[in-house]
């Protein structure tokens, strides 16, 4: 009872085109598509963006200090 079977998914298919139409469904899915196109279009030219910025090396300022330190666990310090 928990599973509906391919007659359950017909019928709310048949369901949902009745109330929005063929036409509504249709505008509805190439909307969908051009929102998904803009969207990889738009990570597309991020990524260049950031391709560009990540060949040149990032330089830090830190005020001409030199730390020296040993990371050691929490445990350790503890004991």
């Amino acid at each position: 009872m928990g599973t509906f079977s391919i007659w359950h998914w017909l019928v709310v298919l048949i369901i949902v085109l009745l109330i929005f139409g063929t036409k509504k469904l249709r505008n509805l899915g190439g909307d969908l598509g051009t929102a998904i196109r803009n969207f990889k279009t738009a990570m597309k030219e991020e990524s260049e963006k950031s391709g560009e910025e990540a060949g040149e090396p990032k330089q830090l300022h830190d005020g001409g200090r030199v730390v020296d330190a040993e990371v050691t666990a929490k445990e350790k310090r503890q004991a």
